[in-house]
């Protein structure tokens, strides 16, 4: 069986059809440098028995999280998941194959997307929240996106606090929409930076917190300053355990709230697949990308549940459409959502204060270590720390005594000039003899 069964007089027709002159056209907007003159270094074919031989050495080489002291944070975080996550998530009436565009076929998975949705907007301290998005970095861009159609403004404002993930993904999103995007320079507090670039053309602003250096910042005057110029506020979390112990962005102000929900409920996992938070005020729900599951009744008077916005290319016509977000993270959502119920209002908050007090006893330690300057003051659990020289020759040198040390913040961004920052979190999985190995691997390594 062929995999490509067109032959070249059917590409030629198809190229025809849409005015492309040869295949190549349609990749002018990937970058010459990114696109390979000729095939990838790999195996064109092996067995299955050396494929799995060669992937598990590959994977043979990955240091599990929890394999010994683990300080990595800077948007992906090492929480404890219960295991009787792991099994809810995977009962019937949850977990299916269906995905609810005929909703009477999935109330399990309709029914957990609707209490999902009203977590998430408790959390956020605003008024509707919808059924996830991919990761909290594609909600960010989603986010700006939105903020262009309500103001019908071009300009957003990008905090030099957000994860340089977060806004060079936005950065990408927003080109192919045309709109301009001001990135301020990286700064551990930043808060004065933004007030003042903020101007009557200004869509909206984008600020994280706590954020990316750990700073847990009151965005409330930073609000205050955008709605006087008219333009819309964007928080971003990352660590959404920290929504336990701090303002919710709602309370601050906040017009739209996005998050990376990986912290409740998901483990690191390589990196996703995660699941992104979205909430927004009552009056933006129409401008709001994804759906929205909704609670009825049936013509029996029995609870029920429906979709009931769903403003995606799928549901309407593709130019009406709010995004092109083609699915969910439905699973990851799940796991998020039983999660939380096992943990609740009381659980969530003695989760955020356990981890804060980890992150206090490693600030403690952290201001032994001769050398060291700690950066973050008002903190959740991540802490940005100055280390004399490279902080990413400190973090390979950690390794060799089987201590992960944490994130440079040059490998976020190695554009910033900050090549001596360090980003170190705590969480409740976090001990103190951990904390310990950390300090001993610091002192040993500074010292030399």
């Amino acid at each position: 069986m062929r995999y490509l069964p067109l032959t070249p007089d059917d590409r030629a027709e198809m190229l025809a059809v849409i005015g492309a002159p040869d295949v190549d056209a349609l990749f002018r907007d990937v970058p010459a440098a990114a696109r390979p003159a000729d095939l990838f270094d790999l195996p064109l074919l092996a067995g299955e028995l050396e494929v799995e031989r060669e992937l598990s050495g590959l994977a043979a080489r990955n240091r599990p999280a929890g394999a010994g002291p683990f300080f990595c944070g800077a948007g992906a975080y090492r929480h404890h998941v219960p295991a009787s996550v792991d099994h809810i998530i995977q009962r019937s009436e949850f977990l299916t194959s269906y995905t609810p565009y005929q909703p009477e076929i999935a109330q399990g998975t309709l029914q957990v997307l609707f209490e999902f949705q009203t977590q998430v907007a408790a959390l956020t301290g605003l008024e509707v929240a919808n059924a996830s998005m991919y990761d909290g970095s594609t909600a960010c861009a989603e986010a700006v996106m939105m903020a262009q159609r309500v103001t019908r403004r071009e300009k957003a404002i990008l905090s030099g606090g957000l994860h340089p993930h977060y806004a060079a993904t936005t950065q990408t999103i927003a080109h192919a929409e045309g709109m301009e995007i001001v990135r301020l320079a990286a700064a551990v507090d930043a808060e004065s930076a933004v007030i003042e670039a903020i101007d009557g053309e200004t869509a909206c602003v984008v600020v994280q917190t706590p954020n990316v250096f750990g700073v847990a910042t009151d965005v409330t005057r930073i609000a205050e300053a955008a709605h006087a110029a008219g333009a819309l506020l964007i928080v971003v979390t990352t660590e959404a355990v920290s929504y336990g112990l701090l303002k919710s962005p709602g309370a601050m102000g906040a017009d739209i709230a996005v998050a990376e929900g990986q912290s409740i409920g998901n483990a690191l996992n390589f990196g996703g697949p995660y699941v992104g938070l979205f909430a927004v005020r009552e009056k933006l729900v129409r401008q709001m990308p994804g759906r929205l599951c909704g609670e009825t009744l049936d013509a029996d008077g029995r609870r029920g549940f429906v979709l009931t916005l769903s403003t995606r290319e799928q549901h309407i016509r593709r130019e009406k459409a709010t995004s092109n977000i083609c699915t969910n993270s439905g699973l990851c959502a799940l796991a998020f959502s039983i999660h939380m119920s096992l943990l609740g209002e009381t659980g969530l908050r003695q989760l955020a204060e356990l981890n804060h007090a980890r992150a206090r006893e490693l600030k403690a330690a952290l201001e032994t270590v001769a050398g060291v300057e700690i950066l973050t003051g008002r903190f959740f659990n991540e802490l940005a720390i100055r280390v004399p020289g490279q902080a990413a020759a400190l973090v390979e040198a950690a390794l060799a005594d089987g201590v992960v040390a944490g994130v440079p913040f040059s490998r976020l961004d190695p554009t910033a000039g900050l090549d001596d920052v360090l980003l170190l979190a705590a969480t409740e999985t976090t001990t103190s003899e951990d904390i310990a190995a950390l300090v001993r691997t610091l002192e040993g390594n500074l010292g030399r």
